[in-house]
């Protein structure tokens, strides 16, 4: 058990590594960056490998820790990130760990885990929009969300699944 969840740790440091550098790839164009949502993938592997307690814990901490070390994103779009990734890390992985572990069920816990964590985004930025007094539109979320998020969303669904039981295959989480 304690072998577990010291290689469960690790593995969560490395998705932590590669949910600050990923975003650097497509830093330099932000709108690449928004549509390929770089930094969703490591919090959804996470989740998957190692428990939906990791994945809560790396998707809470990994926007907040991207924004002190580099400003950003900014802290207005990484509180509500935060409890985004947190969702989709927490959802993503209670499912899957409940479930037989196939591909079948990594795409059936990913597409939940994503729909799971827009409501959740839309409910923290609500939130967080009219405690600061900016409002918030429903339609500006929906065009975020979703629509502007499409290769993203495409890119989770032919990524994340495969290589979830491919490195569950040789690392034996």
């Amino acid at each position: 058990m304690i072998h577990e969840n010291i290689r469960k740790i690790c593995l969560s440091a490395v998705f932590l590594a590669l949910g600050l550098v990923l975003p650097f790839l497509t830093g330099q164009i932000p709108e690449i960056g928004n549509l390929l949502l770089p930094m969703h993938l490591p919090i959804l592997l996470c989740g998957l490998l190692c428990d939906p307690k990791f994945g809560l814990l790396l998707g809470l901490i990994c926007p907040l820790l991207r924004h002190l070390l580099f400003q950003m994103p900014p802290l207005n779009s990484a509180i509500p990130m935060a409890f985004e990734l947190a969702a989709y890390g927490f959802i993503i992985g209670f499912i899957f760990k409940n479930s037989k572990q196939g591909i079948k069920d990594a795409y059936i816990a990913l597409i939940i885990a994503m729909l799971g964590g827009r409501v959740v985004l839309a409910l923290a930025q609500i939130l967080f929009y009219n405690i600061n007094g900016s409002g918030f539109s429903f339609t500006v979320f929906l065009a975020g969300a979703f629509s502007q998020a499409i290769p993203g969303i495409i890119l989770q669904l032919a990524i994340v699944p495969f290589l979830a039981i491919l490195l569950k295959r040789y690392i034996h989480v």
